[in-house]
């Protein structure tokens, strides 16, 4: 049977599981592929090493953003992953800034998720919230012409996606220190309602464009008090908001979605960036969290202070770097799923787009068998059409 190289003391132990079978032992598939042998994760033993990643797809219509039944449907159809991460959820109003997606503030929202984690556990799956404050991505549209937040005054030069539609960010406000600290608390309060809802855990959410990615950031963090300035300083919102979750979910429940990026305007890469992500990573060695999730490149980084870091490389440099379970994103598919995890650059890969049309996806890549193609108009839209109406495999195909 494959194994992995090395790293026994944090990817799975087989003989630590050997209660638990991969679910597509019935089809008759090999299962020593390495994405289908199970691994320990944290708290959770999963029976395969595929992650549905957070897909924002706008399907909480309704004055209290709270997910339903439809949400439910959608989740429990993709529950033969190994382990699910919700789309990203609003961990306050003020963290707010994404035009029907849901929050997890509110008794109201803890009720829908709650519709959620029951069906993905009944169809045998496992789901953690990913906990979510947009900062500078929102837009004064949903505060009533009131600013958004963030590190500092600086326009992110990205778009915003409102109830009106899509609009170019604006220059946020600058948060007060009073307000950090709200904030932080407001992390804390909605890793609570997650478990209060019923998920496995949680996933931070520290990366791309969003607001710990803000602070993170010398472009779009320009603060001269102890949240500025330099790396140890700029990293400390991330810190306390970690921190924070810590008070209420146990540590092995915890995990964090972070990496460096490179994309236009002011989170343009900089000769800081690495530093800065070695710094976060090697911090949160100090930690027994249940995963990171570091995203590959995507966007072209040729040129920029993050080159070397393209295609693989990415997983190569910070596995020497941090010490608990990785979980890859970004651009995969089956064989390069295969090809990181035999290899020791990861233990598990998280699969994005290829869900959406593939709610049987960790059977399609067990059985090598086509992938649906997306509805892409109804990506992020409404109602059913395009979200739980996929069709899965014919049983002549299984």
């Amino acid at each position: 049977m494959w194994k992995p190289a090395g790293r026994s003391e944090r990817s799975s132990s087989l003989s630590d599981l050997s209660g638990l079978e991969p679910r597509f032992t019935a089809m008759n598939i090999h299962v020593d592929t390495p994405l289908l042998t199970p691994v320990q994760m944290g708290a959770l033993s999963l029976p395969n090493r595929i992650v549905m990643a957070p897909l924002t797809r706008m399907r909480a219509d309704n004055p209290d953003h709270a997910p339903t039944e439809l949400h439910a449907r959608y989740y429990a159809q993709r529950a033969s992953a190994g382990l699910i991460i919700g789309e990203c959820t609003a961990i306050s109003p003020e963290g707010f800034g994404w035009a029907d997606t849901p929050g997890l503030w509110s008794d109201e929202q803890v009720r829908g998720w709650r519709l959620v984690t029951d069906a993905v556990h009944a169809a045998g799956g496992r789901i953690i919230a990913q906990l979510w404050h947009t900062g500078a991505m929102s837009h004064p549209d949903f505060f009533d012409g009131a600013l958004p937040v963030s590190a500092s005054n600086v326009d992110l030069e990205q778009i915003s996606v409102t109830p009106s539609g899509r609009v170019p960010t604006v220059a946020p406000r600058p948060m007060s220190v009073h307000e950090i600290h709200d904030t932080v608390r407001a992390y804390g309060r909605a890793a609570k309602n997650a478990m209060e809802a019923g998920f496995d855990g949680v996933q931070l959410q520290a990366n791309y464009l969003y607001l710990i990615a803000q602070f993170l950031s010398s472009g779009t963090n320009k603060r001269t008090d102890a949240y500025g300035g330099s790396i140890e300083n700029r990293s400390r919102f991330l810190f306390e908001a970690l921190d924070s979750i810590l008070d209420e979910v146990a540590e092995d429940q915890v995990g964090i979605k972070f990496g460096p990026m490179h994309l236009a305007g002011p989170l343009a890469a900089t000769e800081e960036t690495l530093p800065t992500a070695e710094y976060v990573i090697r911090g949160l060695n100090d930690y027994s969290l249940s995963h990171l999730l570091l995203m590959g490149t995507n966007t072209d980084v040729d040129g920029s202070p993050i080159e070397h870091l393209a295609g693989d490389n990415m997983f190569r440099h910070f596995r020497r770097l941090y010490q608990g379970l990785l979980v890859a994103n970004v651009d995969m598919d089956a064989q390069r799923a295969n090809r990181l995890i035999a290899g020791d650059l990861v233990d598990l890969v998280a699969f994005g787009r290829p869900y959406i049309a593939n709610p049987d996806l960790a059977e399609r890549l067990a059985l090598g068998a086509p992938l649906n193609e997306i509805d892409w108009p109804t990506v992020y839209a409404s109602g059913a059409r395009g979200y739980v109406d996929y069709a899965p495999l014919a049983p002549a195909g299984i």
